[in-house]
């Protein structure tokens, strides 16, 4: 019995641009006559080493990954699949704003604090201030990746591994980029933000820094090679989120590797070979990740070098992590937010939500770890 999950890609290449509406979904080549998928692993009591109480909690509506929350000037943007953006204050949870765009949405939300960006189901790029619609404009291709507002313009990458600008006051094109394609584009975000006063991107298995004020490149740096026998073997599309400290920016490819750049040269500091579809978070001395079966590891941010692993998480189809402090956060797929010791990986506390999938990475708010689950639900904790 096959049970492997679908993994959802878009079809690109001359013969079907006109086809943009629709996505193909296709079995990874491992999965297609491999053995039922494992149960997740049994968690043992929680280990309740630091104390956290609840902050917060608000609903926005149902969401998938590609809905990221967004954490600008003391407050959190949240959105829905079917439609609904809003901004949250950071320290309560109340809204500050809330519209129903009547659209279901795609990719989002990004924000400079004031403007927030969404991509629709419809192409569309929707841009939003205190509550009302300031613009939207059409896009050549779908958007999987949350768009970035910075420098009062809107930057969106597309399935089509183009990078366009906008004018965040009009919606005015002001400059579009694109790399050669591949006939497969995964449908999961990317990674798209800004290093200093240059724009960074991933396409295909490479970051690339563009200038942002008329798209030029000024550097390609590769992460990842595509190998394989097949075009769903071939693919290494970047995934979100980064982790970037300073000029070092640290991303997985997508089943290939997990590698580190840096953004000021251009260059690639180092590169490994790792089985994982999440993004990396991370801080100064380690990077943290989980592979596809769920072992989470940390490398060192320096070379790469392992620092260490837990196997205690597999098949609990964890999400990206965010690294805080001390500890590591990473959500699963049970609606838990694991808090896991970021010296050795031993837990440290174990949150519960509404029980429905963690899809996307927690974000910080201030002193308060947030995360937005499949069903809509936000929550936020405090360290006590």
């Amino acid at each position: 019995m096959q049970t492997c999950p679908n993994f959802r890609f878009q079809p690109l290449g001359r013969h079907t641009m006109a086809v943009w509406g629709l996505t193909l979904t296709v079995l990874l080549a491992a999965c297609s006559s491999g053995p039922e998928k494992p149960r997740p692993t049994e968690l043992a009591p929680v280990a309740a080493l630091m104390g956290t109480s609840v902050a917060w909690s608000a609903q926005v509506g149902a969401g998938h990954a590609s809905l990221v929350p967004r954490v600008a000037s003391d407050r959190v943007f949240v959105a829905s699949e079917s439609g609904t953006v809003a901004a949250l204050d950071a320290a309560n949870g109340r809204d500050v704003w809330r519209l129903n765009l009547s659209t279901r949405i795609a990719a989002g939300v990004g924000s400079d604090g004031q403007t927030a960006a969404v991509v629709t189901r419809e192409n569309e790029l929707v841009a939003v201030a205190d509550g009302r619609e300031l613009w939207r404009v059409r896009l050549p291709a779908r958007a999987f990746t949350a768009p970035l507002v910075a420098g009062k313009r809107v930057f969106v990458l597309t399935a089509d591994r183009t990078v366009i600008a906008f004018d965040g006051a009009n919606g005015a094109r002001l400059w579009s980029q694109t790399r050669p394609a591949e006939p497969l584009v995964l449908s999961q975000s990317g990674v798209l933000l800004a290093v200093g006063d240059m724009l960074v991107a991933g396409l295909s298995g490479r970051l690339v820094g563009l200038n942002p004020l008329n798209g030029v490149i000024r550097w390609e740096a590769p992460v990842a090679t595509s190998r394989g026998t097949n075009e769903v073997e071939r693919l290494v599309d970047i995934v979100g989120p980064a982790s970037r400290i300073g000029s070092s920016v640290c991303v997985r490819a997508y089943g290939a590797a997990v590698g580190c750049v840096d953004a000021t040269r251009g260059t690639l500091t180092w590169t490994r070979t790792s089985r994982g579809i999440t993004g990396l978070h991370g801080d100064d001395r380690l990077v943290f990740g989980a592979e596809t079966d769920g072992k989470f590891q940390a490398w060192q941010r320096g070379t790469g070098e392992p620092a260490w692993s837990v196997d205690r998480l597999k098949y609990r189809d964890l999400s990206a992590p965010l690294a805080l402090g001390r500890v590591v956060a990473v959500g699963d797929g049970a609606g838990l937010v694991h808090l896991i010791s970021r010296e050795d990986g031993s837990e440290m506390t174990r949150l519960t939500t509404d029980g429905s999938p963690i899809l996307s990475a927690p974000v910080l708010a201030g002193n308060a770890l947030v995360v937005q689950t499949r069903n809509g639900g936000v929550y936020a904790w405090r360290p006590q």
